[in-house]
């Protein structure tokens, strides 16, 4: 719990900046995730690997309040404790910088299932994601964009708020909105948020 609670404060204040915080350099933030980011989530932060999520194009306050929950392990995740151990609070503000820069990925593929769409996008509207991930599904401040993102790790994340496996970062928001879907619907859900 302590952990936990130093990790938010730090996420606030590298968030926020404290006296003297510089500005975000996107040419930095490159650098960095192409030394410890690019092998998973790919160049450009376009994941090509299964349940490894897509980077480009997310919010900055996203990606580093994320960074900041694996760095202080209430976020756990084995193979990205490792990586974050290494960044310092200016290697997160620039990763975060250089990643919302990027152009967000484009449905890999065409949507061949237009009824799958059609149900996910009844469970969407049913259980109110654009709420919190705006109408668009791009995000805002510290959500995450999910248009566009990979359809399996969609159906990964889910499964995973649903049964408690992830934490930090809207847990509890979204494993009340995960735990109600059935099978069905989260494999309609990440389809279609997956093919925007």
């Amino acid at each position: 719990m302590r952990k936990a609670l130093v990790g938010l404060m730090l996420a606030g204040a590298i968030v926020i900046g404290g006296p003297g915080a510089r500005a975000a350099d996107v040419a930095a933030g490159k650098a960095k995730a192409a030394e410890v980011c690019g092998a998973c989530h790919g160049e450009n932060g376009i994941s090509q690997t299964e349940n490894i999520p897509s980077l480009a194009g997310q919010l900055d306050q996203y990606i580093q309040w994320q960074l900041v929950y694996f760095r202080a392990g209430s976020r756990k995740n084995e193979q990205m404790q490792p990586v974050v151990e290494q960044l310092n609070n200016e290697d997160i503000r620039n990763l975060g910088a250089y990643f919302a820069s990027l152009t967000p990925p484009n449905a890999a593929q065409p949507d061949d299932s237009p009824d799958l769409s059609a149900k996910g996008k009844q469970a969407a509207v049913g259980r109110r994601c654009a709420s919190c991930h705006t109408d668009s599904f791009a995000g805002t401040k510290a959500v995450a964009r999910i248009a566009g993102q990979r359809e399996e790790y969609l159906v990964k994340a889910l499964h995973d708020y649903k049964t408690g496996v992830r934490s930090g970062g809207g847990q509890a928001a979204m494993a009340d909105v995960a735990y109600p879907l059935n099978e069905e619907e989260i494999t309609a859900l990440a389809h279609y948020l997956a093919h925007l």
